[in-house]
């Protein structure tokens, strides 16, 4: 790299570390030049102007482990906040500063967001049905699965429905998961494993990844790695 390079990614770091929680300036240095590298080059006559959808959920499935489809456009969806489909380098951030670091405010209202399918700022019926139906194990025995998948929806609503009108609001939704934390990912897995978590290991699976996909020996971009 470039020392011209160096200094603006230096400056850009220290403009986006200001703008994003959980993230120091070092931190988001590593995150823009991994961004770079997981954005690839551009094709013949066009540019990149973020991580597509496509190249978003390998990311997430091959780095954490995600399998649920629905789920990851939920993922897609929320990190994208300004809704052009791409995830731009400062959403990247953004969104992983939640994922990997949110508080539990910040957590419950990015879970929401996910399943809140269609945008409309419910979690319906119909979107509790499909969620559950898609991430829950079917047991080759039953007779009509869907039929278990509806009654788990109606003792959903039962517990985290607090204003009784058929669908879930953030406040219902932050209400259910402050009296019970378990409910946060209630519609299926959106947020890493905390096992991922500790010890910044899923920087460790970012660098592999990167450096298996690219060919590259990135481990110089995290100083910070000589710790572990």
């Amino acid at each position: 790299m470039s020392a011209m390079s160096r200094k603006l990614v230096q400056t850009l770091a220290e403009t986006i570390s200001k703008q994003v929680e959980h993230f120091n300036k070092t931190e988001v240095e590593c995150l823009i030049r991994e961004f770079k590298v997981l954005l690839g080059e551009p094709g013949m006559g066009r540019a990149v102007n973020g991580l597509d959808r496509v190249k978003f959920r390998s990311i997430l499935h091959n780095i954490f482990g995600m399998t649920d489809d629905m789920i990851l456009d939920g993922v897609f969806r929320t990190f994208d906040k300004d809704n052009d489909s791409f995830v731009s380098m400062k959403e990247w951030i953004e969104g992983l500063s939640v994922f990997l670091r949110g508080t539990l405010d910040e957590k419950i209202k990015y879970c929401f967001h996910v399943y809140d399918l269609n945008n409309d700022n419910y979690i319906s019926r119909d979107e509790m049905f499909h969620m559950l139906k898609n991430s829950l194990i079917r047991q080759p025995t039953e007779e009509d699965p869907d039929e278990g998948i509806k009654d788990l929806v109606e003792i959903t609503l039962k517990k985290m429905d607090h204003d009784h009108d058929g669908r879930l609001s953030l406040a219902d939704f932050e209400k259910a998961v402050r009296e019970e934390n378990l409910l946060l990912e209630a519609f299926g897995t959106c947020l890493p494993d905390m096992a991922v978590i500790i010890n910044e290991r899923f920087m460790r699976n970012m660098v592999t990844y990167i450096s298996r996909s690219e060919g590259l020996n990135l481990t110089f971009y995290f100083p910070f790695f000589s710790e572990y």
